[in-house]
């Protein structure tokens, strides 16, 4: 483990089974629908998207977003900046966005609020982590991996100034 890792907090085998657990459930609910359309948001989801997406048994398309919040500090600024929007309409679809992390909830819930108003046939939103400490908005998340404390996680997509994201495995890092 590099230096700047303090501990493990979620293992390469916890994420592999809730990864499967969760795919398994969204295939279940979605097996009526002609086809689900997973958003990425980049750049933090893209391991967890890859994953999911490989686990799941129904017809599925996959797209992305880039939104930011952090800009490489370690603190959250106020403003959700979209950078890189959906290439494929979402009108009449069905759709499952997929998201690293929920810390304050203000980047989710501007993405579901601007996905909404594209008139999809289904919204729903599928999580890795949340940090219920750190909430600031009322947010539902129709599936989520795992709650983690108020610590600063890297690792499986997330990330501490573009660093350590590619780890198997979430660790705590001790930024500084």
């Amino acid at each position: 483990m590099p230096d700047a890792l303090r501990s493990v907090l979620l293992s390469e085998d916890e994420i592999r089974r809730r990864v499967a657990e969760l795919a398994a459930q969204i295939s279940s609910d979605y097996a009526s629908v002609d086809e689900l359309l997973l958003v990425g948001v980049l750049r933090g989801a893209f391991i967890f998207l890859a994953d999911l997406s490989r686990c799941l048994t129904i017809p599925r398309r996959v797209d992305f977003v880039a939104l930011s919040t952090y800009g490489g500090e370690t603190t959250t600024p106020g403003e959700v900046r979209l950078l890189l929007d959906l290439r494929t309409e979402v009108r009449g679809a069905h759709v499952l966005v997929v998201e690293d992390i929920v810390d304050s909830g203000r980047t989710l819930a501007l993405l579901l609020r601007l996905l909404r108003a594209r008139g999809p046939a289904s919204l729903k939103s599928c999580v890795l982590v949340r940090k219920p400490a750190r909430l600031e908005v009322d947010l539902s998340i129709d599936y989520l991996g795992f709650d983690i404390p108020d610590v600063w996680a890297v690792g499986y997509g997330l990330d501490w100034a573009d660093r350590f994201r590619t780890l198997p495995y979430i660790a705590v890092v001790e930024p500084g």
